[in-house]
């Protein structure tokens, strides 16, 4: 049972060896240059979505933060494009693995870090150490606001890991159950399904909420440091 419920989160391999790559790669074909003038409605809706969720997140950037708009529009498709496609029978998800999500979130943070080292020192040091701190507390509040600054990007990738894999691990559960019930109780197993449809539901919009959340934070933490 164990095996089975966590067989899907495995990486999945041909003759041996990891195709993880080809699938971090797939989403990208999802979304074409446009080469022609005209485009058709698919491409058209895709480019509208884009802009909207880009004018979303630049919002608050100044002109230095607004150089990130190409990296954050990449992350929240691929982020985006990945969870949906895990949602797929017999698929693999690569935000499940917290190593990918680590991977992605601290070389991020990292840069909106040494950004504002490098562009605003005085404020990035004053973050560590809030105005008007007793003598005393001093030494204790440093060590603090670093760690709480060092858990940042384990907090997104953690926070990505677990609501996807929660997600996946419920379906897969009630989706057991129903295949279960289905020789015991007609009634029953109706009810099970109806809530993994409505459940399916859900997930597909966890899958784009996760994604715009983590963007987001990025985007913050980009924002507080530029």
């Amino acid at each position: 049972m164990n095996e089975n419920l966590f067989a899907s989160f495995a990486t999945p391999t041909i003759m041996g060896f990891p195709i993880v790559i080809l699938i971090i790669a797939l989403p990208s074909v999802l979304f074409p240059s446009p080469t022609r003038l005209m485009v058709n409605r698919l491409t058209s809706l895709q480019q509208w979505l884009i802009r909207l969720t880009l004018k979303q997140l630049m919002t608050m950037h100044n002109v230095k933060g607004r150089t990130w708009s190409l990296m954050l529009t990449s992350l929240i498709l691929f982020i985006g494009s990945t969870n949906l496609l895990g949602l797929l029978p017999h698929s693999f998800t690569p935000t499940t693995q917290l190593s990918m999500n680590l991977g992605m979130a601290i070389p991020l943070w990292a840069a909106t870090v040494m950004t504002g080292f490098r562009h605003k020192t005085k404020m990035s040091l004053a973050h560590l150490l809030p105005q008007g701190t007793p003598i005393l507390l001093i030494p204790m509040l440093v060590i603090i606001e670093t760690i709480s600054l060092f858990i940042q990007p384990m907090a997104l990738a953690v926070r990505l890991t677990a609501n996807i894999t929660a997600g996946h691990l419920l379906m897969h559960l009630i989706g057991g159950a129903t295949l279960t019930l289905t020789s015991v109780g007609p009634t029953t197993a109706s009810i099970t399904f109806t809530i993994l449809v409505l459940l399916t539901i859900l997930e597909f919009a966890v899958a784009l909420i996760q994604a715009y959340v983590f963007t987001l934070l990025v985007s913050l933490y980009l924002h507080d440091n530029t």
